[in-house]
């Protein structure tokens, strides 16, 4: 079975608890497609698919939101609490010093709040910005007012979306995954970028 029919099938057999599962999953870094969670979810709030509505698209963006703000705080709380023990421990193998994370606190006490928002809801993004975050120990509260107006915004959409479609949800997903693509690759370029210009970086340090 593959992932997006296991995922239909657990949030078919589970509701809520299932959307809630996999929105803290999602947000926490593992590899869980929100957008067939939230717009399968929204699709079971028509009569399309199983002759019932099955969930209120209200409470599957309540409840979608409330999970992702959930993982997002244990991702985030994790890198904040191991960041420093990280770089003591691995930093020379991960290109990383004291001096870069306190480099990218001050980056994120400017420009973290549109970072966090404006990352929640981008595909594959969404599912890593609370480390970044948390890494930077960027404050709390700010971070979790950010994390829920993003949360929401993107549940909402993809919710909307599922019940646009209705019975057409198979299509619609699979468009949706595809159009992810180049958004997968402008990431890995730039990550690739960014990663040959930090050992450039290191190299001209150490040779110095």
């Amino acid at each position: 079975m593959s992932q997006n029919r296991w995922m239909q099938s657990f949030i078919t057999h589970y509701g809520y608890f299932a959307i809630f599962v996999l929105s803290v999953l999602s947000s926490a870094c593992l590899p869980i497609p929100s957008e067939v969670a939230y717009g399968f979810a929204g699709a079971l709030c028509t009569t399309a698919l199983t002759g019932h509505a099955q969930f209120s698209v209200w409470a599957v963006i309540v409840d979608g939101t409330i999970g992702s703000l959930v993982g997002a705080i244990i991702a985030y709380e994790v890198a904040r609490s191991a960041g420093r023990t990280i770089v003591d421990r691995w930093g020379k193998w991960l290109l990383l010093t004291h001096k870069d994370l306190d480099s990218a606190e001050r980056w994120f006490e400017k420009y973290g709040a549109i970072s966090v928002l404006v990352g929640r809801v981008l595909p594959v993004v969404r599912s890593f910005i609370s480390v970044p975050a948390g890494l930077a120990e960027m404050k709390r509260g700010r971070f979790a007012v950010l994390t829920t107006v993003g949360s929401a915004a993107w549940v909402a959409l993809l919710a909307g979306l599922g019940y646009a479609a209705g019975s057409n949800w198979d299509r619609v997903s699979k468009d949706f995954h595809d159009a992810q693509y180049p958004i997968i690759i402008l990431i890995v370029l730039a990550l690739a970028a960014g990663l040959w210009h930090r050992i450039r970086t290191v190299r001209r340090h150490n040779a110095s």
